[in-house]
């Protein structure tokens, strides 16, 4: 992600649905195009407006984007027939500072810090879109 960037603002409505622990999917594309949708955890931080998803480089969901600069991803959280979208740029990372602020940030929202081996990377969504019935 380069450049000045504006993050999305979003409604308070959204906000609040957001901060609550619930099931989350995050879609990626396969390189032929097809979808590829994943359960994870995530969080959302509205001062940068990105979403960040803890993983590790091997997972198919990092692959997917590390292979296209031009990825996009969507995550979306549900709760009965309460959803929110998020969408935009993703890129993954493994750069220690944007790793431990995705573990940090993961760790705030779950009260633990995120399983999995060594070697996390973080993927991180630039959220330019937002849908929902929340």
């Amino acid at each position: 992600m380069t450049g000045a960037r504006v993050p999305l603002v979003l409604p308070a409505a959204a906000e609040d649905f957001l901060s609550g622990d619930a099931l989350c999917a995050l879609a990626t594309c396969r390189p032929d195009g097809s979808p590829h949708v994943a359960p994870v955890r995530f969080t959302w931080d509205r001062d940068t407006g990105l979403v960040r998803i803890m993983t590790v480089a091997s997972r198919r969901k990092a692959r997917h984007i590390a292979a296209d600069p031009a990825a996009r991803a969507a995550a979306c959280q549900m709760i009965g027939y309460r959803w929110v979208t998020l969408e935009g740029p993703a890129t993954v990372s493994d750069d220690p500072a944007r790793v431990a602020e995705g573990v940090r940030q993961y760790t705030r929202r779950y009260q633990s810090p995120p399983p999995g081996p060594p070697g996390l990377v973080v993927i991180e969504i630039a959220v330019d879109r937002l849908l929902g019935q929340y």
